[in-house]
């Protein structure tokens, strides 16, 4: 294995509930997801020619090798702090049939690799379920936000943003993914440049963690926030931590607090 091999981590092909606020979008969609390995002083992307998703019956979606962005949302997302590269691509056509589904990404060296995983709605129908049960509850519960602000003398680091789980509500075990980014809105919330990222996938691998993010109620913000500014975040529900296990993925309406 060199710095020029493309090589996947994990992979994700399942539905989404979008329920961004003020989205034009519908609810239902699914979405596919390849996240990478490190390429040491190489851009992952300039490797790749092409990524594809298949499923049932010919089904057939092609990623763009571009950055991602709220706009377009297909393309690839660099983190920095792992580092590496991964591209997502999301389909508002609705959820997608069981079955079976594979990513292939054919590299310029003429190397092609790929990962499958089998989509089942069960679990995905019984999550939405539940979630659109509470929902209003579990919204309301979110602090901070524009409703439950942060006090006057609050501390810049170690913001604790904490919310009710559909475990609290509904009985039903989920796992939860936080993100933090600055922004005084959805539309200004950016997934490239994250303040903060409560990485389950992560937290599982590295901790040897099963439970990560499991039923998760609370995340604790370490790094220190800007005074008097607006920061986004949204808490996404799915159902499992391992992505290649993930049958949906439930994106709540982002959360909005102005720091002291």
């Amino acid at each position: 294995m060199s710095n020029t091999d493309v090589i996947i981590f994990d992979i994700m092909a399942c539905n989404v509930y979008w329920d961004f606020e003020n989205s034009p979008l519908p609810k239902e969609q699914h979405k596919f997801l390849v996240a990478l390995y490190p390429t040491p002083g190489v851009v992952t992307p300039d490797l790749i020619e092409s990524i594809t998703a298949c499923g049932p019956g010919g089904y057939k979606v092609a990623f763009t090798n571009r950055m991602f962005t709220n706009e377009n949302r297909d393309g690839w997302i660099y983190d920095p702090k792992i580092p590496n590269y991964w591209y997502m691509v999301n389909l508002p056509t609705g959820f997608m049939q069981e079955g079976k589904y594979t990513i292939e990404i054919k590299c310029k060296d003429g190397k092609t690799v790929k990962k499958s995983r089998l989509q089942q709605n069960g679990p995905s129908d019984a999550m939405v379920a539940s979630y659109l049960k509470v929902k209003d509850e579990m919204y309301r519960s979110f602090a901070p936000s524009k409703t439950n602000p942060l006090v006057a003398d609050a501390a810049l680091q170690n913001i604790e943003c904490r919310w009710k789980t559909l475990k609290d509500l509904d009985n039903h075990d989920a796992f939860y993914v936080y993100r933090l980014a600055e922004g005084a809105s959805s539309r200004e919330f950016n997934t490239q440049e994250l303040v903060w990222f409560d990485n389950i996938y992560l937290q599982r691998l590295r901790n040897d963690d099963p439970q990560a993010g499991r039923n998760r109620n609370a995340v604790l913000v370490e790094t220190e926030l800007k005074p008097a500014t607006s920061y986004a975040y949204f808490v996404e529900i799915t159902d499992a931590n391992v992505g290649g296990d993930a049958n949906i993925c439930i994106f709540q309406p982002h959360q909005v607090f102005v720091t002291p």
